[in-house]
């Protein structure tokens, strides 16, 4: 794909690892763009709610709706980055109540260079390990994990599957796969 534009969009399947079952499937649209961000309308089949997301440059989340992000840079091939930030849930989320102090920590490695193949082609990517820790400030027991690998395709500038898995209280709450199905410019 050429430099970004206005009505690029990427649409994935979001499966649960857990049952099989497909849980949505969503399409991030292109809405805005500046020098330094682009805004994506995000909309879930079946549902006529959507959401924003705002990204840099780099395809970094800096703004999700609820609250600004300190991007991190895609680290180079086989290189590690750490991140640390603490913050205040408020609206609350599905992670931290209303009003709840929390501490983010994490580091993401490129660790290969493989091809993945979805419904929308086979494409040469960068795979990205990823583990975040999120701990409540004032009770450091409560916490939240997730662990992530993305695979990144720089042909398109865009990742084309993600695995995840969250936990919380030592249990497994979560375990998903999200593949693009469909990408283009309208």
């Amino acid at each position: 794909m050429e430099e970004v534009q206005t009505g690029d969009h990427w649409t994935y399947e979001i499966r649960d690892e857990i049952t099989g079952e497909v849980k949505s499937i969503v399409t991030n649209t292109v809405t805005d763009i500046s020098a330094s961000e682009i805004g994506t309308r995000t909309t879930q089949l079946g549902n006529g709610n959507f959401g924003y997301l705002t990204f840099d440059r780099s395809w970094n989340v800096t703004n999700n709706g609820t609250c600004d992000i300190r991007p991190m840079t895609a680290p180079a091939f086989g290189c590690r980055l750490r991140s640390a930030r603490a913050g205040r849930s408020n609206p609350p989320t599905s992670i931290a109540p209303l009003g709840v102090s929390w501490k983010r920590s994490g580091t993401s490695k490129v660790v290969a260079k493989e091809s993945v193949t979805t419904r929308a082609g086979t494409f040469d990517t960068f795979k990205i390990e990823s583990s975040f820790e999120i701990r409540n400030a004032n009770d450091p027991t409560k916490k939240f994990q997730f662990v992530q690998q993305t695979w990144y395709a720089p042909l398109i500038d865009h990742w084309v599957k993600r695995s995840s898995q969250s936990r919380s209280e030592g249990r497994v709450r979560d375990k998903s796969t999200v593949e693009l199905v469909e990408y283009g410019r309208l």
